[in-house]
């Protein structure tokens, strides 16, 4: 039984303690990827309406869930993204050179510091960090306008 040749006893033993050991980190990555999706819900109330948007699993996302609840004034910034200054820079630590947005997307946009919610897609931009995604009402903080909203975390 100690043999050593593929396909022999102690071959399946180590074959079978590693897929036991995939098989549990997968449920382990699961459970916590459905708890993180739950808490990093939020809620971005304006005066046309509310907004709701799921925030990625990144430093710069936790980040900025730990500065909730957050008032801002957002202002339009080229036609294309509201944008509004933060109280505090976000760590980009992991984040890559860039992204191109899309409409709805929640960015960082680290060279100025500041939070930028694309209401239009736009191209690739280095420097902007995407910290999740507005998944419905993305027209309430459409207005041409400055727009006063509340950024608050969601409960379950």
């Amino acid at each position: 039984m100690t043999r050593s040749r593929k396909g022999t006893m102690l071959g399946r033993s180590a074959r079978i303690k590693r897929t036991v050991v995939i098989m549990a980190a997968a449920a382990g990555s699961a459970v916590n990827a459905n708890e993180l999706g739950n808490a990093m819900r939020i809620q971005i109330s304006a005066p046309g309406g509310t907004a709701i948007a799921v925030l990625d699993d990144n430093t710069a996302a936790r980040n900025f869930l730990a500065l909730l609840p957050l008032k801002l004034v957002l202002e339009d910034y080229a036609a294309t993204e509201k944008i509004s200054d933060l109280p505090r820079r976000l760590s980009t630590d992991g984040a890559p050179a860039g992204i191109t947005p899309s409409a709805g997307d929640i960015t960082f946009y680290a060279p100025w510091g500041n939070l930028a919610i694309f209401h239009k897609t736009f191209r690739y931009s280095e420097g902007l960090v995407k910290l999740g995604r507005i998944e419905s009402g993305l027209d309430a903080i459409e207005a041409p306008a400055r727009v006063p909203v509340t950024f608050e975390r969601l409960k379950d």
